[in-house]
């Protein structure tokens, strides 16, 4: 007896799969090329609000930065991104989609001058997100608190058409204020349906566990300069310490400790590269009371202390066009 469905069924035929890669292709291909125009050399834009590009033509060591909540497409490339110990990497196959604001690091790993890397950003914003989940009806739907704040994915055609037209827009700029917005919930929509959607509801859910991490990140970064408290920070939270450190980790890849640290790194270092403050000054100002633990830890993090480390970044005009780090 045949396996195949029938009737009704949407079982995929070979001529559908092949017009579906053929569909895929011609769009990576736009969107490679309209990416390529619009950014003439090594460097990335805000090409609109909340819409970056990028363009590399070599792989680039690690960039250390602070995520917004995002939905990153690759053109052509691969790219890899560390949070924490966990590693996430993606090319033009896939995307990435992060739910938090979130320090990590990210280097670029296929780029050449031949096919140099391209991609796009998408900034999501919580109260679209929010919006576009009550107006489809998705609010309420199942989530799994255990899921990490950032995740690859498998790109599909109608999602990546988006994205090109998104892209494309850029060329009528008295159509992008208009129709953009509209895209961009297309595209929230789409991920929502998505494998991903429990992670699109991380931005706007209002209640269970991972509404309290999302809450513990915020309450990380805004407090970062002051000593951490864990059992305070549980008790805000309505959770046990050892509650809040499990699902904390399970869903960011370290501890809030480690989160802090990091977080405090990475503020440091863009007061340093803003060139207003000496090394001591930028330590005391995230938290740090011992300017020597200070430096060491920086060090740690980064491969060179202070100083030098934003020396060498002011000093280098690549380095002022590197790569966000998703």
């Amino acid at each position: 007896m045949s396996n195949q469905a029938t009737g009704g069924s949407s079982v995929e035929t070979k001529p559908q799969r092949q017009h579906g890669v053929e569909r895929m292709r011609m769009s990576r291909d736009e969107l490679a090329e309209r990416i390529a125009r619009h950014v003439a050399e090594d460097r990335s834009v805000e090409a609109a609000p909340g819409l970056f590009l990028y363009r590399f033509s070599s792989p680039t060591g690690p960039r250390y930065g602070v995520t917004e909540p995002s939905f990153c497409v690759i053109a052509q490339g691969s790219k890899e991104v560390l949070l924490g110990k966990e590693r996430y990497r993606y090319d033009a196959s896939h995307y990435l989609l992060v739910s938090a604001e979130l320090p990590v690091a990210g280097h670029i790993v296929d780029a050449s001058k031949e096919q140099p890397y391209l991609a796009v950003r998408l900034v999501l914003d919580p109260a679209v997100v929010t919006e576009v989940l009550i107006e489809a009806g998705l609010h309420t739907s199942g989530m799994d608190d255990a899921l990490k704040v950032m995740a690859v994915s498998r790109l599909d055609a109608s999602l990546l058409d988006a994205v090109v037209r998104v892209v494309r827009l850029l060329d009528s700029p008295g159509d992008y204020g208009v129709l953009a917005p509209l895209v961009a919930r297309e595209i929230i929509y789409r991920l929502c349906l998505g494998e991903q959607g429990g992670r699109l509801r991380q931005i706007a859910v209002s209640g269970g566990r991972a509404h309290r991490i999302a809450k513990a990140i915020e309450l990380l970064r805004t407090n970062h300069n002051k000593p951490l408290r864990l059992a305070g920070l549980a008790r805000q939270l309505g959770m046990s310490v050892s509650g809040l450190h499990h699902h904390f980790k399970a869903a960011t890849g370290m501890s809030p400790l480690q989160f802090q640290k990091q977080f405090r790194l990475q503020e440091a270092r863009r007061l340093l590269l803003a060139g207003d403050v000496d090394a001591a000054t930028a330590g005391y100002r995230v938290g740090y009371d011992d300017a020597s633990h200070f430096s060491r830890e920086y060090r740690r993090l980064f491969g060179e202390p202070p100083l030098r480390d934003a020396e060498r970044l002011r000093g280098s005009a690549a380095s002022r066009r590197e790569p966000a780090a998703v």
